[in-house]
């Protein structure tokens, strides 16, 4: 009898191990969601089944392919009401059978694993549910009840509802309800009406003012600074959007990584509410490097060193520097250097005072220069988008050209009007740029001591698509020269010259215009010059860029006068954080005896 049990036993492991092996297999399938005729709502449902998101790298057993599908229909569910579906079916069908159907697991167990086990996912989106009765439970100011977008008739979805919570809470704290809150309890569904009637709890709380404002954070900053830059004052009437303006002031200051404006959660003893901006301090110091190369003004390299907070107030010394050794319209290698000083909010909120002290060395086709600069300059802002500037400069230099050297002491007055809607320096994508530059200068040693420069310039960008992926940018410049008889009533470098990459691509640096008898560059009392260039993002990181470039220069007479110049060309853009990596070709349209065949340009940032 023993022996008969221990055959049994036997038998029973043999025919019973590949059964119990079989059942611990992953089960392979493959996924079919039925199209609705809602290719938005097929494609959030595709995004919540966990059916399809784990198919390929999580196989499960029988039991948790049933498990999974259960769970999916849920999730399906949910999508389907947030959307506006209340009344909505989901049948899911596992190698022919439903989810549920009895011994469903056993058939799985049973089955090969090819061909997998098909699931088939059908959805019935019925009927689109509307906003019934919306219900305010509370005091509200009547003005902000009548503003709630919410109402009877809209689509039941769970963004609209969200949203008209979200608006309603907005609309109370920009009126001063600092504390106001805003519940949603359950909606009720009206099946029969199609209906959602929703009910918004609402708690306003009173009207209140700024408390005390406390800094947290600061270390090597002053807090005076600070508070006489900050334009939030205790007594204020509660506003976000000042609130918001106050943190963003704060943070464009240059000196803080990351700065959050906090409000407290209770009133204080007077009734106002107290504020707490927590900030942290950036590095005081740091170094930079840029590089950019283009045929015709060659490598430029340059570094630069930065204090960010020199004196406590936010005051920055920078230290730069460039050399470059040449290309095909720098004869000789040169250099420029220049130390900094930036003092914000001098004497008054929003003006900055810039000084400086420079050196340059250059040796171009049409000169040589040696110069030592001095700068002194008051920066206004009026609003986010204006700013006014007028300087003090000055400007002693010794300029060689064809064979002639002169030395010149030049003392100039810049005033400059700025308009800047744009929000990114490197890479704008819609806005508009503007600068009016307007700068008498007197020039001792210049058979022309008193002269006058105006220049006028703008930029414009167009969103095509909406996305910042297609963009149209157009920039315009013009320019002239007030009190000279001709080009030669001023020093060589402040004529006005055209060609390169700042006015006509595709021409040589300063090449468009007069010329001496050996070709070099004269120079003009007149400039104009337009450009208009599609950028096209392709993929995550790369674009395309078409340009066309247009310019002229003229030696008498005013700015569109003389014959014009075009060039044309393409480029690749390869995006990153600090910017877009430019390389751009152009052709001259119209090539001017012993002109360059073409130009190319490397640089950081849109070339405008």
């Amino acid at each position: 009898m023993a022996m008969l049990r221990l055959l049994a036993v036997m038998v029973l492991l043999v025919l019973g191990v590949p059964t119990l092996v079989r059942a611990a297999d992953p089960v392979n399938y493959t996924v079919t969601l039925r199209p609705t005729g809602d290719a938005a709502l097929d494609s959030a449902l595709n995004d919540a089944s966990s059916l399809v998101a784990l198919r390929e790298t999580s196989p499960p057993s029988p039991f948790s392919l049933v498990l999974r599908a259960q769970q999916d229909i849920e999730r399906f569910q949910t999508v389907l009401r947030s959307v506006g579906h209340y009344r909505a079916t989901v049948i899911v069908r596992i190698a022919g059978q439903r989810f549920d159907a009895p011994g469903l697991t056993d058939v799985l167990t049973q089955a090969t694993a090819v061909p997998p086990a098909p699931v088939e996912v059908a959805v019935d989106p019925g009927p689109s549910f509307t906003i019934g009765a919306v219900k305010l439970n509370g005091t509200i100011p009547r003005d902000i009840a009548a503003r709630l977008t919410l109402v009877p008739g809209a689509p039941a979805t769970a963004a609209n509802v969200l949203a008209a919570r979200d608006q309603l809470l907005a609309m109370l704290r920009d009126a001063g309800h600092a504390l106001a809150v805003v519940t949603l309890p359950p909606a009720v569904l009206r099946p029969a009406d199609k209906a959602l009637d929703v009910t918004l709890n609402v708690t306003a709380g009173p009207v209140t003012n700024i408390g005390a404002i406390a800094f947290v954070g600061l270390g090597k900053v002053h807090e005076d600074f600070i508070r006489q830059h900050v334009r939030l004052r205790s007594g204020d009437r509660f506003s976000p959007a000042a609130l918001e303006a106050a943190r963003s002031d704060l943070a464009g200051l240059g000196v803080f990584a990351s700065v959050r404006a906090e409000s407290a959660e209770r009133l204080d003893a007077e009734g106002r509410l107290p504020i707490t901006f927590r900030m942290t301090e950036r590095a005081r110091h740091s170094v930079s490097a840029d590089a950019s190369y283009s045929t015709d003004l060659g490598v430029a390299v340059g570094g630069a060193w930065h204090h960010r907070n020199l004196l406590g107030n936010g005051e920055q010394l920078n230290v730069t520097g460039s050399v470059q050794p040449g290309g095909n319209a720098v004869v000789k290698p040169g250099f420029s250097a220049e130390v900094e000083f930036v003092k914000p909010d001098f004497m008054v909120r929003d003006r900055t005072l810039t000084l400086g002290v420079g050196a340059i060395k250059r040796s171009l086709i049409g000169y040589d220069q040696k110069a030592v600069t001095e700068k002194a300059i008051l920066t206004q802002t009026l609003t986010p988008r204006w700013s006014i500037s007028l300087g003090l400069t000055g400007e002693q230099e010794q300029i060689a050209q064809e064979g002639v050297t002169r030395t010149y002491n030049l003392i100039a007055f810049p005033l400059q009007i700025k308009y800047d809607s744009t929000t990114n320096l490197l890479d704008p994508v819609s806005g508009f740029r503007a600068s009016l530059l307007v700068t008498p200068t007197y020039a001792l040693g210049n058979r022309t001591p008193i002269f006058v420069t105006a220049q006028i310039s703008a930029s414009a960008y167009f969103d095509l698509a909406g996305n910042g992926r297609s963009v149209l940018a157009m920039r315009g410049l013009a320019g002239e020269i007030f009190g000279a008889a001709n080009a030669f009533g001023v020093p060589p470098d402040q004529r006005f010259y055209a060609g390169g990459s700042g006015t006509v691509r595709g021409f040589r640096y300063q090449s468009i215009g007069p010329q001496f008898a050996n070709a070099r560059p004269i120079g003009a009392t007149a400039v104009s010059a337009g450009s208009v260039e599609f950028r096209q993002r392709i993929g995550q990181s790369f674009g395309a860029v078409g340009f066309l470039d247009v310019g002229q220069v003229s030696t008498r007479g005013a700015p569109f006068t003389s014959n014009w110049h075009a060039g044309a060309g393409v480029g690749v853009r390869y995006y990153t954080a600090i910017g877009p990596i430019r390389v751009d070709v152009a052709v001259p349209l119209n090539r001017e005896p012993h002109g360059d065949k073409f130009e190319l340009y490397i640089g950081i940032g849109q070339a405008f």
